[in-house]
């Protein structure tokens, strides 16, 4: 790419920048995050609204996550040639309508058509994100301007869920859809403003794009993404009834989901700094061990009835931090291994982030009925076999090295 003018006229040279021009990336990433995850905040209110299950409100989780995983490398190709800030903008823009429909919906048929929507206005948005970020900044500072990109998405986690959970008890949850609806036309107000105006990239083939997967360095890092994504949101995508099996009464509902959320900011602005210092694998061992540790020990508390609300906070903390530090470390991986396709992979992370979420939420319906321990126990496990691909697949690079 050539130098990017701003508008006050001066110019921002590709990979010479500091990460001031990521923070309002960030903004967009935290909209993308507050409508992917704020539906778990009210999804026992949503269900009875619509006269369906839990789990059955649950697939709305799915949909989304499944229908991102599939557009976002199909979008990428499309798009590719757009100015990046138009593109920025039309993604934001989509999903605040997306939104609205939601808010609408009369029945779950309506509300999986405009989360599919929503879907893909989000696939559109994060990953060029993400890849712009990642252009902008000079190399040493790349995987801290990934996680202020992300950060939007964990921000989101700490304050958009749980101000979701509270809109949808006082004003409903399709009030709390159309306030999400107003935030995205509102940011996508302020990037128009304030990002420079960067052109598009040659268009790609989406057969040439995904000719990517063949490389096996590529390939032993993104697998990863789904199965650590899975062990999170099996448990959280019904946070609010697994929480009721440890003994969490409904008024500290909110405070555990912010805290869920805080552990994802510190986790992933860690995640950043420690990528960038010790190297991903180190931070992701921690995270994966941290994450086996948090989901084993509300396992044990939904099992034994043990009423220890302090504990579990302190758990759902650890847990939201293990989650949310995988990502930055996963992006770095697979740039350092493609350096040359950095936003076709960054997009197929997101893919990956968002395949893992949907698989996550699926085992998590099909388990929720036989109790939050199973729900708990499964999540726990996934994370120890996310663990063990992690070293197994660390190990065979360092010997090919």
């Amino acid at each position: 790419m050539s130098g990017r003018r701003k508008p006050d006229g001066q110019t921002t040279q590709p990979g010479q920048g500091g990460l001031m021009p990521t923070l309002v990336l960030a903004l967009g990433t935290f909209a993308v995050g507050t409508d992917a995850f704020v539906v778990a905040g009210f999804l026992p209110s949503m269900a009875e609204d619509l006269y369906v299950s839990t789990e059955a409100a649950g697939q709305s989780v799915t949909v989304f996550a499944a229908a991102y995983a599939l557009l976002s490398p199909v979008l990428a190709t499309a798009t590719a040639r757009l100015p990046r800030r138009a593109l920025l903008v039309g993604a934001l823009i989509t999903l605040g309508l997306a939104n609205l429909c939601s808010a609408l919906a009369p029945n779950l048929a309506v509300l999986i058509i405009s989360r599919v929507l929503a879907a893909a206005g989000a696939a559109a948005y994060t990953p060029s994100a993400g890849a712009v970020s990642a252009a902008l900044v000079r190399p040493e500072y790349r995987a801290r301007a990934l996680a202020v990109v992300i950060g939007g998405l964990t921000v989101a986690t700490a304050l958009g869920v749980p101000l979701g959970n509270l809109a949808g008890h006082w004003l409903g949850w399709r009030s709390a859809l159309g306030i999400v609806a107003a935030l995205c036309a509102l940011i996508a107000l302020g990037v128009r403003l304030m990002m420079p105006a960067l052109p598009g990239n040659p268009r790609v083939p989406l057969r040439t794009r995904l000719a990517v997967l063949r490389r096996p360095a590529v390939l032993a890092v993104l697998p990863l993404t789904v199965f650590g994504m899975a062990a999170a949101y099996t448990a959280y995508a019904y946070s609010v009834p697994v929480l009721r099996a440890v003994r969490v009464p409904d008024s500290a509902d909110l405070w555990m989901l912010f805290l869920y959320g805080l552990g994802a900011v510190l986790g992933n602005l860690a995640s950043g700094y420690a990528t960038d210092r010790w190297g991903s694998v180190r931070v992701l061992t921690f995270g994966y061990i941290g994450m086996v540790l948090a989901l084993g020990l509300l396992t044990w508390l939904a099992a034994t009835h043990v009423s220890l609300v302090l504990l579990v906070g302190v758990l759902v903390l650890l847990w939201g931090a293990a989650s949310w530090c995988q990502t930055p470390a996963q992006q770095h991986r697979l740039i350092e291994a493609a350096p040359q396709e950095a936003p076709l992979v960054v997009s197929l992370n997101s893919s990956g982030i968002y395949l893992g979420i949907g698989l996550g939420t699926v085992l998590g319906g099909i388990t929720l009925p036989h109790g939050a321990t199973t729900v708990y126990g499964l999540g726990a496990a996934l994370a120890a076999a996310a663990l063990l691909f992690l070293r197994l697949t660390a190990r065979a690079a360092a010997r090919k090295g």
